[in-house]
């Protein structure tokens, strides 16, 4: 689907990815309505479309508020006159320890965000989408959802399920004019463990010594996968690598992984 002319929705628009996507749309010719939790977030991200905003709504959104987000495709609507796409990229990681340590709070949080707010999305829009001559949805989930990573488990699991939700989504509307894109970004410069709330020891130096993806670049590797109609997009040289290492050799790669990433859990 061409991003041209439609209305788009995208979650976690006031940083990183959700961002670097909202303002890549408005450059494309797409009007965007533009939702995260952080209003002043929001703000900025309205600052930085320059001559873009008289195409942009930005919505203050809670999406582990249910009523809120089921009431969300009216407001769109009500800015818009019709939604043709929706990029579920709201997500958050956990503390970087293992299960045993989680409180009931923490992973709920994590699911609730990004799991179960990716679903209602989802469910809220679809009727609406399915009204469209054409339409698109995005679900951002990662390589941490196909590939095991020490000290977010719980993050895994939940971007597991969009993983596998996503897949199911696609085969049940093939038969429609809804087109279904799986997204696994690999590291990307973003500020998802401020945003999250979730301090990780030794993160600049694994930063340093591993190359991230700059976010304005992943913005583009996604909505060209969504222009493309594609099924499922790697993000990154290293989702490249781990999807195909796992694939191959599943406990090689988890060991491989616990290896890299063993220095970023807080003891």
């Amino acid at each position: 689907m061409l991003v041209k002319n439609k209305v788009i929705v995208v979650t976690g628009a006031g940083s990183g990815m959700g961002r670097e996507l909202a303002i890549l749309l408005l450059k494309k010719g797409a009007r965007v309505a533009a939702a995260d939790l952080n209003g002043a977030a929001l703000n900025e991200t309205r600052k930085l479309a320059n001559d873009h905003t008289e195409r942009l709504s930005c919505h203050a959104l809670n999406l582990t508020d249910k009523s809120a987000v089921f009431s969300f495709p009216d407001e769109v609507i009500a800015s818009h006159g019709v939604v043709d796409g929706l990029i579920n990229n709201a997500g958050i990681i956990q503390p970087f320890v293992d299960v045993k340590d989680l409180s009931d709070e923490q992973i709920d949080k994590v699911m609730q965000v990004n799991f179960t707010g990716t679903l209602n999305m989802t469910r809220a829009f679809l009727p609406y989408l399915l009204k469209r001559p054409e339409a698109h949805i995005a679900n951002v989930s990662s390589m941490g959802g196909f590939i095991p990573f020490p000290g977010q488990t719980i993050y895994g699991a939940s971007k597991a399920a969009v993983k596998l939700f996503t897949e199911g989504l696609y085969a049940e509307l093939r038969d429609t004019n809804v087109r279904v894109t799986v997204i696994h970004p690999g590291a990307v410069n973003t500020n998802i463990s401020k945003n999250s709330g979730v301090e990780i020891k030794g993160m600049e130096e694994q930063a340093a010594s591993h190359k991230t993806l700059p976010a304005n670049q992943a913005a583009e590797i996604m909505v060209r996968a969504i222009e493309k109609n594609k099924f499922r997009v790697m993000v990154g040289s290293d989702a490249r690598f781990l999807d195909l290492f796992y694939r191959s050799f599943p406990e090689r790669a988890v060991r491989f992984i616990v290896k890299q990433m063993g220095s970023l859990k807080n003891k």
